[in-house]
């Protein structure tokens, strides 16, 4: 099985973090994996994504076309990444920075409300950990309790 996940924000939401997390959870888990970082040379509050790939096998192709899964930090992320999530994947947005609802109907999405989530836990920079735990919840790429471990 393999699994293509993209994770987009601005710099500074922690976007190419939570690709670390994941990449290395499934490292920890035996897994082949690959993380390709993609930002703007303005760091904080430029665009900044990245892709990861979890696989039982070899890998490929850093990259995805039509990732099974989306988490989208902010609204132009949600802008940009809703169309290329593949048909009958998931889609996890952060609620608390957009002001739409996804449109397609193909896909599975979440709404997350993951800043209120994160400083109601006491820590406002979780937001992505919060975000990546509603994907692993959904996706199941990995085993439970491999990316707190």
């Amino acid at each position: 099985m393999q699994s293509e996940i993209i994770i987009s924000g601005f710099g500074g939401q922690g976007t190419l973090y939570a690709g670390q997390v994941l990449a290395y959870a499934a490292m920890d888990e035996g897994k082949h994996t690959t993380w390709l970082p993609s930002y703007g040379p303005e760091m904080r509050g430029g665009t900044a994504n990245c892709t990861v790939v979890i696989s039982d096998d070899e890998i490929g192709s850093p990259s995805a076309l039509y990732p099974k899964a989306v988490i989208a930090l902010n609204l132009p992320s949600l802008d940009k990444y809703e169309g290329m999530v593949a048909p009958g994947g998931y889609l996890i947005v952060n609620e608390s920075m957009v002001n739409r609802t996804p449109t397609r109907t193909d896909i599975h999405w979440l709404m997350i409300p993951a800043n209120k989530i994160a400083q109601e836990i006491g820590n406002e920079r979780a937001t992505n950990m919060v975000l990546l735990g509603a994907l692993e919840a959904n996706l199941k790429a990995l085993p439970e309790g491999a990316l707190e471990r």
